[in-house]
């Protein structure tokens, strides 16, 4: 029993094509999942000490880690204190207290928002998260809201 010659050229040729294809896929495969990494939850953090309360001065805001993301704590007076989300609602640029204004503002866009979170003017399309702040003898601790 003898093989044609197209017979054979067309196994070569089948034999190649797949063999470059299964390299294509082996190259690109790996750079995909690199770019695409898997989800990693979160560990669940309901509340996290961020100082002593004589670190912050009245009326002034600073960033604060609340588990992996950023709060802004703003000590309003001696005895006021407010957190937000760090993290402007319109496109997820970091926010910052101005004392002057005595407002929360977003540098991407120019957007405000007052000392409850609410917006004042700019882009954003609704208020900053809020999270409740307690003052245990000298330490500052930030919590989810509940």
């Amino acid at each position: 029993m003898s093989v044609s010659a197209d017979g054979r050229r067309n196994l070569v040729q089948w034999l190649l094509g797949g063999g470059l294809a299964a390299s294509i896929v082996s190259f690109r495969y790996p750079a995909l999942k690199f770019m695409n990494p898997p989800e990693v939850p979160e560990a669940a953090v309901n509340e996290a000490s961020v100082g002593k309360a004589a670190g912050f001065k009245a009326n002034a805001g600073k960033i604060v880690k609340f588990g992996s993301r950023p709060v802004l704590l703003i000590r309003v007076d001696e005895t006021e204190w407010r957190a937000f989300s760090a993290t402007c609602t319109h496109l997820n640029c970091t926010v910052q207290y101005q004392e002057t204004s005595r407002q929360i503002w977003c540098a991407c866009h120019n957007g405000y928002y007052d000392l409850n979170g609410r917006v004042v003017s700019g882009p954003p399309p609704r208020p900053l998260d809020e999270y409740t702040v307690h003052v245990r003898g000298e330490e500052v601790v930030v919590a989810r809201r509940a």
